[in-house]
């Protein structure tokens, strides 16, 4: 007489489809019944897409005959609404991963992507499994941050394996396409490429994801929320008047998009003299402050603007790795630290749900339309 452990042991053999790992893994198998003899099993995926739950159930009955045992399978799958809107989704394609941090901003040129490097590194010197998916398709800056630009990832059949650097795993256009070389693509292409960075990379199970956004409030941003749940967002910004306008705007995308709020990273918030070693706020002094008031949410860091940082970009050789001395580095690390918190937090009281996006007027600012 067979029991339920020997039938979790036989769907072992079941790879979710696009996955090295099987359903049992991933926790997919909710339910094992046995009565009078019969078999009845329950599993439950992350996926809408009938073809995927299809394999699921055809691999699954295969896997139990060869032990001998027929079973009534059962897949079931989100439940999606009868359209509403454009913006519903409850898809999760990157089901290995833990967690999902949006590093968003208003306008381009405010330190992004040297804040999504850095944040990165550190949480990863605090043991923790980290990733960064450098989603800015147009200006993919990671590769020369982390001085890999010239690495191209391997490919494993139909998938990527991403480039591992410093101990954290990062994929990006930039280690896909010539240096120099231009993409000029239209909203659906940036939002077919977002989703197979997610898809179709062999990322390991990690415990944070850093996506590194494009600037603004578009289709990149939307793809990303309809695709996997995402834990939290962080907003980064510099201290004039003019950024802060545009940080507004990523602020109120990410309550349109129900993205809990980590927090603010106040960039070149000052400039710290290589001879006196003294800070001078020369973009303005607690401009933040207000906004992140006026958000209900917390500054993670204010980052002064140091050579060493420019230096260390421009070389591959981020500060959280080869210059723990500068002040910057401390304000990282401890930002890293809050944003831990907070997913933890967030975790905690159930993760985020960010699968059900209301509808956006197409005057808000976050349309998908060009």
């Amino acid at each position: 007489m067979f029991k339920q452990d020997d039938i979790k042991e036989l769907l072992r053999g079941v790879k979710y489809p696009g996955f090295e790992k099987d359903i049992v893994t991933f926790g997919f198998v909710s339910d094992i019944k046995i009565k009078d003899d019969k078999v009845f099993v329950d599993i439950n995926i992350v996926s809408a897409n009938p073809d995927i739950a299809k394999k699921v159930r055809e691999d699954a009955i295969s896997a139990l005959k060869k032990g001998g045992i027929k079973a009534e399978i059962k897949v079931g799958q989100p439940n999606i609404p009868e359209q509403k809107s454009n913006f519903h989704s409850n898809k999760n394609i990157a089901p290995n991963i833990k967690n999902f941090v949006m590093v968003s901003s208003g306008k381009g040129g405010v330190g992004k992507s040297t804040t999504t490097v850095n944040l990165a590194l550190c949480l990863s010197k605090q043991g923790k499994k980290v990733g960064i998916l450098d989603a800015d398709i147009y200006g993919p800056n990671i590769p020369r941050m982390l001085g890999v630009a010239n690495v191209k990832p391997t490919i494993l059949g139909e998938k990527l394996k991403p480039v591992t650097v410093h101990g954290i795993e990062m994929i990006s256009m930039g280690v896909l396409m010539t240096e120099g070389q231009s993409l000029i693509w239209r909203g659906a292409m940036i939002m077919k490429a977002v989703e197979q960075f997610l898809r179709d990379v062999l990322w390991s199970d990690l415990d944070v994801l850093f996506i590194d956004m494009p600037p603004g409030t578009g289709d990149a941003q939307l793809t990303l929320a309809q695709s996997v749940p995402v834990t939290c967002g962080v907003c980064v910004t510099t201290p004039q008047t003019v950024a802060l306008d545009d940080a507004k705007r990523s602020l109120d995308m990410f309550k349109k998009l129900h993205i809990p709020i980590a927090g603010i990273i106040e960039n070149m918030s000052g400039f710290i003299c290589d001879d006196c070693g003294k800070e001078y706020e020369i973009f303005g002094k607690n401009t933040t402050k207000e906004l992140a008031k006026e958000y209900n949410v917390p500054i993670l860091a204010n980052i002064p603007i140091e050579l060493c940082i420019r230096e260390g970009a421009d070389k591959g050789e981020p500060i959280a790795i080869f210059n723990e001395k500068a002040v910057s580095f401390k304000r990282y690390n401890d930002a890293a630290s809050e944003i831990l918190k907070t997913i933890e937090q967030i975790n905690k009281n159930g993760g985020a749900d960010n699968s059900e996006i209301q509808p956006i007027p197409t005057n808000s600012g976050c349309s998908t339309k060009r």
